[in-house]
């Protein structure tokens, strides 16, 4: 082993939903330790930020828009980063949508679009590209963008958890299925993550509190699991497989526990006020 294992020089990614958030991390990070990358995204603004954004700094960067919830559209997203860059090595699923709704107010349409946006899309773009790999005896890599709302209950959240159990199931399923044919799968789990969308959700006193759920102090960012998903691309992880990466700094671990907003001790259960004890 040796630092050069790091590297992704000359590997060819694709990054569904890349255009924002932890997908432009993600592009970014792969960007930076050499690799092409291909970025699918449906919102056509976001397309263009993207290859402006993410490419500023020089790297070779495809910016496609396709929507993955469609197979015949990501068939042919595929078949265009080949022509542009001659193969495929990495695929980040990393698309995804999600709203609150109370179980007994989902409606079936309600339940298949979080699916099809969560679940359905991975589907599309690893058989696509599995396929491919396999055809040219190439090798590869494919990273899941899960949550931890799929493995723990959310109310609200019911459908959009499922999907997410779902994608974690299949990563351990497809990682056996594709292991003769060098094809490793993996999947991260993160937790609340800074993005754009999650910024303009939380004002400063609702980010202030979210931190005290946090082990490590703090919230999450893009570059976060941009590292993560670069290990797991890269040769470093060369004889890992099947596995789920929880990179929340540690709320999957705390199972309940948080840090008292008066001393930072650790205390069990509800956040108590600052007047609790």
């Amino acid at each position: 082993m040796t630092p050069n294992d790091v590297l992704l020089t000359d590997k060819v990614a694709i990054v569904t939903g890349g255009g924002a958030g932890i997908g432009r991390g993600i592009a970014g990070a792969f960007l930076a330790f050499g690799a092409r990358v291909a970025i699918f995204e449906r919102d056509p603004d976001r397309v263009a930020r993207a290859a402006a954004e993410v490419g500023a700094d020089g790297g070779d960067i495809l910016a496609l828009e396709v929507d993955v919830r469609d197979g015949e559209a990501v068939e042919r997203a595929v078949a265009e980063t080949v022509r542009r860059f001659g193969g495929i090595d990495i695929l980040v699923n990393n698309a995804g949508g999600v709203f609150a709704a109370p179980f007994l107010e989902t409606s079936e349409k309600g339940w298949d679009a979080l699916h099809n946006a969560n679940l359905k899309h991975i589907y599309h773009c690893s058989q696509s590209v599995a396929r491919w790999l396999i055809a040219h005896d190439r090798g590869g890599s494919m990273i899941n963008l899960v949550s931890i709302e799929g493995v723990r209950a959310a109310p609200l959240y019911a459908t959009y958890a499922a999907a997410k159990a779902g994608a974690i199931n299949f990563t351990k399923t497809l990682a056996l299925e594709l292991a003769p044919n060098n094809i490793r799968v993996n999947a991260i789990a993160p937790d609340i993550c800074m993005t754009e969308g999650m910024s303009a959700l939380m004002d400063a006193a609702s980010q202030e509190r979210a931190k005290l759920t946090v082990p490590l102090g703090r919230l999450g960012d893009p570059a976060d699991i941009g590292g993560v998903a670069v290990f797991l691309a890269s040769d470093l992880s060369r004889y890992l497989t099947g596995q789920t990466l929880h990179v929340d700094g540690g709320t999957h671990a705390a199972g309940g526990w948080y840090h008292h907003p008066r001393d930072g001790q650790y205390v069990y259960g509800p956040l108590p006020d600052e007047g609790g004890s």
